[in-house]
């Protein structure tokens, strides 16, 4: 996206916990959270005097930009990526209503709450929240597309001996992503699990037929989508699920839940199956075209999610600078 922001002639400043002293998340030590932020973080933004200002997440970079804003009565937008009390209640047992509780704070002084798709939307009106408009996402179809064997081959040899049909589940590898659910079901071939995370030495012990790659990026990551059969996603709390645009545009069908994320990406698209039993998913998508696969995917571009993002700011007078010096 930064890069559209930069063709469309837009200069883009990233503030992010790697510019600060930080801890690593607890239980996830792959994520980091910036240690006291706040002076730093108000000399970088009054330093570059942005007309918009966007918090991507609710950490501790989120709550400081948050007060900044609210302090200097700066409008600013905010972004639901991720289902935190879901994740939170699967990690630590923190009931529901207490974190929501927490989330509505966060967001309700925002101009614009920018959601991923409608079915998140519906959910977070449920649950008190306002001023919510859809942004959606993109895929780079230049480097996730449908390769030949011997791309495969030359990029990820370890796949081509497998028995087919492939089963492929791509991301974290975490306890809210529900990997079990994918490892337990009874399929044909093989499964391949593409990621790392706190999971991933529990899951290697106990499922010993499953080959479990670790992270890969790039060319490499591409040619794993396209070694597959079948993409299957798992997780019934993500908002929306970009890997499943990346295997579509690779040309390989999706199984999932009929949850928020796929329902929202898949739908009614014959590009892959949806159903409350995974295993009834992944096996009925066997044999989809990867034709129909890749047409879906080509409905989602980054420009247009560009686009609707700059619709979905609160651009400021320059002269609020001076107000609120």
């Amino acid at each position: 996206m930064r890069d559209e922001l930069d063709r469309l002639g837009h200069q883009v400043v990233f503030v992010t916990p790697d510019q600060f002293r930080s801890l690593p998340c607890p239980s996830y030590p792959e994520i980091r959270l910036a240690l006291r932020p706040g002076r730093q973080l108000a000399r970088t933004i009054e330093a570059n005097q942005p007309c918009a200002i966007h918090i991507a997440t609710e950490g501790p970079l989120g709550w400081s930009a948050r007060r900044y804003c609210v302090k200097r009565r700066l409008p600013f937008t905010t972004a639901y990526h991720t289902k935190f009390p879901e994740y939170i209640r699967a990690r630590f047992g923190v009931p529901l209503p207490v974190t929501y509780r927490l989330m509505r704070r966060f967001h309700a002084p925002s101009s614009t709450i920018m959601v991923a798709t409608q079915t998140i939307q519906d959910e977070l009106e449920h649950r008190g929240f306002a001023r919510i408009r859809r942004w959606s996402r993109g895929v780079d179809t230049t480097l996730f597309r449908p390769r030949s064997d011997a791309e495969v081959a030359a990029l990820a040899p370890h796949l081509t001996a497998l028995p087919k049909p492939i089963f492929l589940y791509v991301g974290r590898v975490a306890v809210e992503k529900n990997i079990r659910a994918f490892l337990a079901a009874d399929l044909p071939g093989s499964k391949v699990v593409v990621g790392d995370g706190p999971q991933l030495d529990e899951l290697r012990r106990k499922y010993p037929e499953v080959m479990f790659t670790g992270a890969k990026q790039g060319e490499e990551l591409a040619a794993h989508y396209s070694a597959a059969s079948v993409f299957v996603f798992p997780s019934r709390t993500d908002t929306f699920g970009l890997v499943l645009l990346e295997a579509l545009a690779s040309g390989v069908p999706v199984a999932a839940y009929p949850v928020p994320g796929p329902l929202d990406v898949i739908g009614g698209s014959p590009a892959g199956v949806l159903d409350q039993d995974l295993a009834v998913a992944a096996r009925a998508a066997v044999g989809i075209a990867p034709e129909l696969c890749r047409a879906h995917a080509l409905a989602f571009s980054w420009e247009a999610c560009t686009r609707q993002f700059l619709s979905n700011l609160s651009p400021f007078d320059p002269n609020a600078w001076t107000q609120a010096a």
